[in-house]
């Protein structure tokens, strides 16, 4: 297989649009490095990178509302990608709403907010936090119980 021909930036990174392979409408914009792109290619279902985290993520892990790929694109100057996918759960964002994009910019600087909200962000994160801390908790017993039988 040849090398990649896309241009990532000075972090390693490329800017990603997700659009919906039904409707063609704009659910988000994301990053991806190349360990992301390959993680992508390779299951069929989106990741990116979080700046902010410093780490690659699979899109869907708290809320379940996955991305299944349909297509990747390249733009022609090789330093974007857009990703045609199927949304399984009916939100993109994670406010809450089907697309990141439910805010519309007026001529007063101000945001009006022209999409309705589906899900509850709170309810959805607290919920995936807590079951992870549960999970967590699981496997602390599970390593305290193996070392004691040690």
């Amino acid at each position: 297989m040849s090398e990649l021909p896309l241009k990532f930036d000075r972090q390693g990174l490329i800017p990603v649009v997700i659009q919906d392979d039904a409707t063609n409408e704009v659910l988000m914009v994301a990053f991806m490095n190349d360990n992301a792109l390959e993680r992508t290619r390779e299951s069929g279902y989106t990741h990116f990178y979080s700046r902010s985290r410093n780490t690659i993520w699979r899109k869907g892990e708290q809320s379940g509302h996955t991305q299944q790929v349909r297509g990747i694109f390249v733009n022609c100057e090789e330093n974007s990608i857009m990703i045609r996918v199927i949304q399984q759960g009916e939100a993109a964002c994670h406010e809450g709403y089907r697309s990141c994009y439910y805010r519309r910019l007026e001529d007063d600087n101000s945001y009006v907010t022209i999409a309705e909200r589906i899900f509850d962000p709170q309810q959805v994160y607290t919920h995936a936090v807590g079951v992870k801390q549960e999970q967590a908790k699981d496997k602390e017993h599970i390593s305290m119980d193996i070392n004691h039988q040690v």
